[in-house]
């Protein structure tokens, strides 16, 4: 829990305690980075308002560098700011003032759909060729190099990849990945189909497994 306001540190730690989560909290974005380094936590509750880094910038390095879910808490609740949050890979967002049992909610749902991820997919790998995307550890590797994939972009990959040839709207993609709850504009989809190419295709200007579908949407797309 990232936030320089000590009461509603406080609020959030006593209510995810009571459901018998383990919290730690920081009060600005350099002690967070430094606490995530050591901690590994499952989750990430963070403020965009934050003293010495801000929340966008500890966003963007924990969607960057780390397999961890984040939810947005801030009183930063215009649509541009939630666009941003989204396209930065977050898995929720919240406005203050916030209804605490809403956030437990919230966290065991995000908590709910990682753990399905790991463990009741109906096949625990995919291989196509050179690309492999494990289910169980969340982990890609091309040409056996690990490759780190924020959590949405995983679960975007391994949806479409569980689905080959079938093509997806960005609307579907955008409520199956970022769901209902968030009413967000389709260059979200665009803009994480991007960051995945640049990361496991040969050639992301000319995808072998991303393809798209001019006018539709995406379908990932595996030829030997």
């Amino acid at each position: 829990m990232v936030d320089d306001d000590a009461k509603i540190q406080k609020i959030v730690k006593h209510c995810l305690e009571r459901e018998e989560f383990r919290v730690i909290t920081a009060a600005d974005g350099e002690s967070a980075l430094a606490m995530l380094k050591k901690e590994k936590p499952d989750l990430v509750i963070l403020d965009l308002m934050l003293p010495k880094i801000n929340g966008f910038d500890v966003c963007k390095i924990i969607t960057t560098e780390y397999n961890i879910p984040v939810i947005i808490l801030s009183a930063k609740g215009d649509e541009l700011d939630r666009i941003i949050g989204f396209r930065l890979g977050v898995d929720d967002y919240l406005t203050k003032p916030f209804s605490p049992v809403e956030l437990v909610l919230r966290v065991q749902a995000v908590i709910r759909r990682m753990q399905g991820g790991r463990h009741n997919q109906t096949s625990p790998a995919l291989v196509y060729g050179d690309l492999r995307i494990d289910s169980c550890t969340r982990q890609v590797s091309v040409n056996s190099v690990p490759v780190n994939l924020t959590s949405k972009e995983f679960e975007l990959l391994w949806l479409l990849g569980s689905n080959p040839q079938q093509v997806f709207t960005r609307m579907q993609l955008l409520n199956k990945i970022w769901h209902s709850d968030y009413e967000g504009d389709e260059n979200t989809v665009t803009v994480h189909v991007r960051r995945l190419r640049e990361k496991i295709e040969p050639t992301p200007s000319s995808p072998s497994y991303i393809k798209t579908v001019w006018g539709v949407g995406y379908k990932f797309v595996y030829e030997k």
